[in-house]
C-alpha cells in the first residue's frame, strides 16, 4: 500500500496537502443573511477573513447561519464528534438548505476525523452521484474541497472494516476520479501541484489495489482457496504488473495443492512473477517484503521440485506474461523419480528387478514375500559379477554382488547360485554373469544373502581357469639302521 506524505517541497503543496490530511479551512458564512427574517439585531458574524458562500447560496434564516458558522468552527478546533452532531441537527432543521452539498462535504470531513469511515465514504457516495465539479464549483474553494473528498474516500475505504459491495464501489471511483484529477488548488504552483498530485495518485494506486485484492483476501480469510483464486485472477486482469496480486494469487493457487496437484505449478510461477518484477515498478510495501517472498519462493520450490535447479528461468520466464502459458507444468520430485526410475529400467531391465526384489526382501515382511511370492516363482533373466566361489575349485556355489552401474569394487555378495553340477576348474572372479530360470530356495537376512538354485548351463558369461594340481608330497627317505 502506498502510503501518502505531507512533506512538501513548497508552501503552496504544503497548503494543498494540509487540505487533504484534514486541514482544510470550510468557508464559514462572512455577512448576515438579508433572507433571515428571525435574526436577532446584532447577528454574530463569521471571521472577517473567511471566504464567502457563493451568492446563489441563501440561508434560510438566522438559525441556519449560526449552526452553519459553528460546524466551521467545529471543523477548525477538530472537534470531530461535536461537529458530526451539529451537523446532524442542521439535517434535521434544514433538509433543505441551499448549502446540502456543503453539508456533505462537511460530513465527510467530520466521519473521517471521528474514525467512521463507513459513513464517510456512504456520504462521499452521495456527492459522486451528483457529481464533485457541479456539487462542489466554487472556483477559488472548488478544487480544493473535490480533492478532500477523493482523497478522504481513498483513505478511509482502506479503514472501513467489513465494506459493502456499494462501498468498495464509491472507493473505486473516487480513487479513479483522484488518480486523473489534474485542476490545480488556486495558490498552487505548477512544480508544487506536479509534486502533490503524485503523491495523490501513490493514494489512489493504493486504494485500487486494496480494492482489487479485498474479495481474495476475505476469500483467502475463509480459506475458500478457488474463490480467492477466481478473485485474484480478476484482479490481475486489472492489474497485471501487481507484485501483491501476483503474490496472494500464488499462494491461493499453493493452498490447494491436496485436492488440485496441478496448481502447484502455476503457484510457483506467479510466486517467481511477484519477486522478479523490476523493483522500481513493484508495488510491494518494503524491500525486506519482497526478501521475505523470494526466501519463501525458493523453499517452497525446492520442496516441490526437489532441487532449486531451474528457479531462475523460472523467474525470467515469469516475467513474460501475467499467467503462465497453457499446459505450463513443473515437475515435481515425485515426478522427476519416476522419470528416472523408467530410464533406469530401460537401461538396466536387470538391475532394475534384482533392485526390486531386494527392497521387499528387506522390508520388515521380508521373510513372508520370500516364502509366499518369491520361493514359488521362476525368476527371469538377472546379471551379477562373480565375487567368490566355494570351494575355489571345481566349485559348487557361486557369490554374486549385483552392483550399480557407479559402484566401485570392492563388492558384497548378495546372491548365491547353487549349481546342479559342479565346475570343471576355477571359476574367474570379477566377471559379470548373466543366468535365467534361477528357482529361489534359501533367504537369510542378517546377512543378506538370496540362495538361487540354477542349472550350470543356465549361465553365460562364466570363465574357468584349470585347477592348480594338487601339491606332490615326497616320502622322506628313512635312515639306515
Amino acid at each position: 500500500m502506498h502510503h501518502f506524505s505531507t512533506k512538501s517541497r513548497g508552501l503552496a503543496t504544503a497548503a494543498v496537502l494540509a487540505a487533504l490530511t484534514g486541514g482544510w479551512v470550510v468557508p464559514a458564512l462572512a455577512q448576515t443573511p438579508a433572507a433571515a427574517p428571525t435574526a436577532p439585531a446584532a447577528a454574530p458574524t463569521a471571521p472577517a477573513a473567511a471566504p464567502t458562500a457563493p451568492v446563489q447560496k441563501k440561508v434560510k434564516d438566522q438559525g441556519e447561519y449560526d449552526i452553519y458558522n459553528q460546524v466551521t468552527v467545529d471543523l477548525q478546533k477538530k472537534d470531530f464528534a461535536k461537529a458530526v452532531a451539529d451537523l446532524d441537527t442542521w439535517k434535521q432543521k434544514y433538509p433543505g438548505s441551499d448549502f446540502k452539498d456543503d453539508r456533505s462535504a462537511f460530513y465527510v470531513q467530520a466521519y473521517a476525523g471521528a474514525n467512521q469511515p463507513a459513513k464517510a465514504v456512504d456520504e462521499i457516495g452521495l456527492l459522486l452521484a451528483k457529481g464533485l465539479t457541479t456539487v462542489l464549483n466554487d472556483p477559488k474553494t472548488g478544487p480544493t474541497q473535490q480533492l478532500t473528498v477523493l482523497f478522504t474516500a481513498a483513505t478511509a475505504i482502506t479503514q472501513v472494516p467489513a465494506p459493502t459491495a456499494d462501498e468498495l464501489a464509491i472507493g473505486a471511483k473516487a480513487a479513479q476520479q483522484l488518480m486523473d484529477y489534474n485542476t490545480k488548488p488556486a495558490g498552487a504552483s505548477d512544480a508544487d501541484w506536479a509534486a502533490a498530485r503524485a503523491q495523490l495518485q501513490g493514494a489512489a494506486r493504493g486504494a485500487l489495489l486494496y480494492i482489487a485484492l479485498k474479495p481474495g483476501q476475505d476469500a483467502a480469510a475463509k480459506k475458500d482457496w478457488p474463490t480467492a483464486e477466481a478473485a485474484f485472477l480478476a484482479a490481475l486482469q486489472q492489474y497485471p504488473d501487481s507484485s501483491q496480486i501476483a503474490y496472494q494469487l500464488g499462494a491461493s493457487e499453493l493452498a490447494q495443492q491436496a485436492t488440485s496437484p496441478a496448481k502447484v505449478s502455476l503457484g510457483l510461477y506467479e510466486i517467481a512473477r511477484a519477486v522478479s518484477i523490476d523493483p522500481a515498478k513493484s508495488d510491494f510495501v518494503t524491500a525486506d517484503a519482497r526478501t521475505t517472498v523470494d526466501a519463501y519462493l525458493k523453499k517452497v520450490y525446492v520442496r516441490y521440485h526437489g532441487a532449486d535447479e531451474g528457479l531462475d528461468q523460472l523467474r525470467q520466464q515469469s516475467l513474460a506474461a501475467p499467467v503462465p502459458p497453457a499446459g505450463f507444468h513443473i515437475l515435481s520430485a515425485t515426478e522427476i523419480m519416476a522419470i528416472q526410475q523408467k530410464e533406469f529400467e530401460k537401461n538396466y531391465p536387470e538391475l532394475a528387478l534384482w533392485l526390486s526384489i531386494k527392497g521387499a526382501l528387506s522390508d520388515t515382511g521380508g521373510q513372508q514375500y520370500f516364502d509366499e511370492n518369491l520361493k514359488p516363482t521362476q525368476l527371469p533373466k538377472l546379471k551379477g559379477t562373480l565375487v567368490d566361489a566355494k570351494p575355489a575349485c571345481r566349485s559348487k556355489e557361486l557369490l554374486v554382488a549385483v552392483p550399480k552401474p557407479d559402484a566401485k569394487p570392492p563388492f558384497t555378495a548378495e546372491i548365491a547360485l547353487k549349481l546342479d553340477t559342479p565346475l570343471t576348474g576355477k571359476a574367474d572372479e570379477n566377471v559379470e554373469l548373466t543366468w535365467t530360470e534361477g528357482q529361489p530356495s534359501a533367504f537369510s537376512k542378517e546377512p543378506f544373502l538370496l540362495t538361487i538354485d540354477v542349472e550350470k548351463a543356465k549361465i553365460t558369461g562364466l570363465k574357468t581357469s584349470p585347477c592348480a594340481p594338487p601339491p606332490v608330497h615326497h616320502p622322506v627317505p628313512r635312515k639306515k639302521a
